[in-house]
């Protein structure tokens, strides 16, 4: 039997995601801010640990740390009781599973170019994503492709929102890394030399 192990810098990386997840919370819990709704640091959460996951940890550790999050946050914001999968979460899941894959793109070179482009990328990959999850059975946009338009065009506030959260949160989450790494060597990855 396999046994599984974390290293340092996964668990180094897993402890930003989650203080990540915790600040969202945080900030979700206060009163609400109409003009600021969905500025938060979700996208960043799905391109860090893209970038700097390996293997199928990349996907598993950024899904669940946003699926724990997302129960703490229903039950404290939107619901008076626990609820492990709200309507329509598979569209948000399924959105953020593809965010953490540009991240990955992002992993043999990350640089502030390539972080700009994903960041926008993934904000694109949300507003489609899920806002098919909204339009489809929806009784205020009609079931016609001008339906679907209007759902996204209504949802453009919310998008520039995600996307300056996503750049913000990212740099801390990036820049915070790439700090430790100079600092802690046991952070640097590993590399074999073949001989």
């Amino acid at each position: 039997m396999k046994r599984f192990k974390l290293e340092f810098s996964d668990f180094a990386i897993l402890l930003l995601m989650i203080a990540t997840a915790f600040w969202r919370i945080m900030i979700s819990t206060g009163p609400t801010i109409s003009s600021l709704a969905n500025f938060t640091p979700l996208g960043a959460m799905a391109l860090f640990g893209g970038a700097y996951f390996s293997s199928w940890r990349a996907f598993a550790f950024p899904l669940l740390t946003l699926w724990i999050s997302d129960i703490i946050f229903n039950r404290l914001v939107i619901y008076d009781h626990w609820v492990l999968f709200y309507p329509g979460c598979e569209w948000v899941y399924g959105a953020f599973a593809l965010m953490v894959l540009v991240g990955r793109w992002l992993e043999p070179n990350r640089n502030l170019g390539r972080f700009v482009g994903s960041s926008v990328l993934i904000v694109f990959i949300h507003w489609i994503v899920t806002d098919i999850g909204v339009w489809l059975g929806s009784t205020i946009y009609p079931q016609t492709i001008a339906g679907f338009w209007a759902c996204l065009v209504a949802a453009i506030p919310f998008e520039f929102n995600l996307l300056k959260g996503t750049l913000l949160y990212g740099g801390i989450l990036f820049g915070t890394f790439e700090w430790l790494k100079r600092r802690i060597p046991s952070l640097q990855p590993v590399t074999q030399q073949i001989s």
